[in-house]
């Protein structure tokens, strides 16, 4: 477990990057898909000034060692602490390549990583957040694998975006009653994939047969396509399907029985940056962060989380307008 400290009198900021996924050829080509991260970067590091930088997966592509090395070396070129998840496609090369990026990542003095227990996956570790001595909130990062096994109701066994495992719940327990134990008031959990709790949540905030792909991010932030109880805490876009485990894992039954973790960030979705809350549990799309791989048009950027002296949370997505930075690539 690492802990960062808060100063006092000012909120604590994490800036969530989401899905960057560029390849080594990217960074070398100095094109566009380079350029729009590195600039999209920069200009969040200037606007937030975070004390904490989070990936919520997808970091780079399967097994591009310059790929990871480029953004590792990038990230921190700021100074600023950075741990990331891995997503599906980070995880596609199997555990031993994960365990070389990782040690890749690692040796980069301000990366906050660990890969927890062997069993869970990689990458499954708690950052403390402290003020004056006392734990005021904490970032619990878990992996999210790549695909698993899933049985239809039918008996057909076909494979399916990963979930969190029954042994990582327990671990997540395990965590959140220490940090209850210690009068921490609250957590954030950051994975890649989605909980379950994802599609009913969003079934249930939105207007019943509404037509997410027609309705724009200033439309939403209005209230626009959300159930009206919904709309104060609501915002964001579904422009793609729930890329899901279609079983229920248990997780937000454990998030929401243990009532540490307050907001759940998320990737994987990459044209998805939707907001709501359930049970008191905010569950959040992260806001893609540059063009690597697929993207949607004016949905660039970061998501920030701020966290106050007594554990309070609040969430924005930052947008940052890539043209500046468009040519060819």
């Amino acid at each position: 477990m690492f802990t960062l400290k808060k100063t006092p009198g000012r909120d604590f900021q994490i800036l969530n990057l989401s899905d960057p996924q560029l390849e080594g050829k990217d960074w070398k080509a100095d094109g566009a898909k380079r350029h729009i991260l590195e600039g999209t970067v920069r200009t969040l590091m200037e606007r937030v000034r975070p004390d904490l930088i989070t990936i919520s997966g997808d970091v780079a592509a399967p097994g591009d060692f310059d790929g990871y090395e480029y953004l590792a070396a990038f990230l921190d070129g700021f100074g600023v602490p950075w741990s990331p998840v891995w997503g599906n496609h980070d995880n596609e090369k199997g555990p031993e390549t994960i365990r070389q990026v990782a040690e890749l990542c690692m040796r980069h003095p301000h990366c906050l990583y660990e890969s927890g227990p062997e069993a869970l996956g990689d990458g499954n570790y708690v950052i403390r957040i402290e003020e004056e001595g006392k734990a005021v909130s904490a970032v619990v990062l878990m992996d999210t694998h790549d695909r698993m096994p899933y049985v239809t109701p039918e008996g057909e066994t076909r494979r399916e975006w990963a979930k969190l495992i029954p042994e990582q719940i327990a671990w997540y327990r395990e965590q959140i009653l220490a940090l209850n134990a210690e009068g921490c008031p609250s957590s954030i959990l950051v994975v890649h994939i989605p909980i379950n709790a994802y599609r009913a949540a969003f079934e249930e905030a939105l207007v019943p047969g509404v037509d997410c792909s027609k309705i724009s991010i200033e439309e939403s932030a209005r209230g626009v396509g959300w159930k009206p109880e919904y709309a104060a805490v609501s915002f964001g876009v579904l422009r793609e399907g729930f890329s899901i485990y279609p079983e229920d894992e248990g997780a937000f039954d454990a998030i929401r029985g243990l009532g540490s973790t307050k907001y759940v960030i998320a990737g994987h979705n990459h044209m998805n940056n939707a907001v709501t809350r359930r049970d008191g549990v905010t569950l959040a799309y992260g806001l893609k962060t540059g063009i690597g791989s697929y993207w949607a048009p004016g949905m660039n950027g970061g998501t920030v989380l701020t966290v106050s002296s007594d554990g309070a949370i609040r969430l924005r997505h930052e947008y940052v307008d890539s043209s500046p930075w468009n040519g060819e690539g």
